[in-house]
C-alpha cells in the first residue's frame, strides 16, 4: 500500500536580526514562539504573504523592495505525523515600530542558546544563522 505524500504547511518568515538576536513572536493560546511570518494564501507570492503577515502580526510595513531570500527550510511538525513544514526565509527593511498585534501574545529577541523555544523548522534557520555567527 502506498503512502500519500506528506501534507505541506506552505509558509513565509521575517528574518530580522539586532545585536545578534533574532525577532520572534508567541501567538495568542500557544506556548511557542515563532520567526514572524505565516501561510500563503491564494494565488500570493512570497513577499506578497510576507508583507501581509508582518503587517498582521507586527503592525509594521516592511519594504518588499529590500527583501532578500535568506534560505528555504523544511521540517516535520511534531504531533503531526507526515506533515511538513516549509519556510521561505527573508530579511526586509521595514518603516513603523514593532508592536504586537491583537494575534501575538508576546515578543521576544533569541539569540542562539534560545533555539529549543521555537519550533524544528525555526530551529534549522537557527543553526545556519549562528554557523554563519549572525546569531550569538
Amino acid at each position: 500500500m502506498a503512502s500519500s505524500p506528506p501534507a505541506l504547511i506552505d509558509t513565509v518568515a521575517w528574518v530580522l536580526i539586532e545585536d545578534g538576536r533574532i525577532l520572534c513572536g508567541r501567538p495568542r493560546g500557544k506556548d511557542v514562539f515563532f520567526i514572524p511570518g505565516g501561510k500563503r494564501e491564494g494565488g500570493e507570492t512570497d513577499l506578497q504573504t510576507l508583507v501581509r503577515e508582518v503587517a498582521e502580526e507586527l503592525a509594521v510595513e516592511l519594504a518588499p523592495e529590500s527583501a532578500v531570500h535568506v534560505g528555504t527550510y523544511e521540517a516535520g511538525v511534531p504531533g503531526h505525523d507526515g506533515t511538513v513544514v516549509r519556510m521561505a526565509c527573508y530579511t526586509a527593511e521595514y518603516r513603523g515600530v514593532l508592536t504586537a498585534s491583537s494575534e501575538i501574545e508576546a515578543l521576544a529577541w533569541f539569540g542562539a542558546a534560545d533555539r529549543d523555544l521555537v519550533p524544528p523548522v525555526d530551529q534549522l534557520l537557527f543553526d545556519d544563522l549562528a554557523a554563519a555567527g549572525a546569531l550569538r
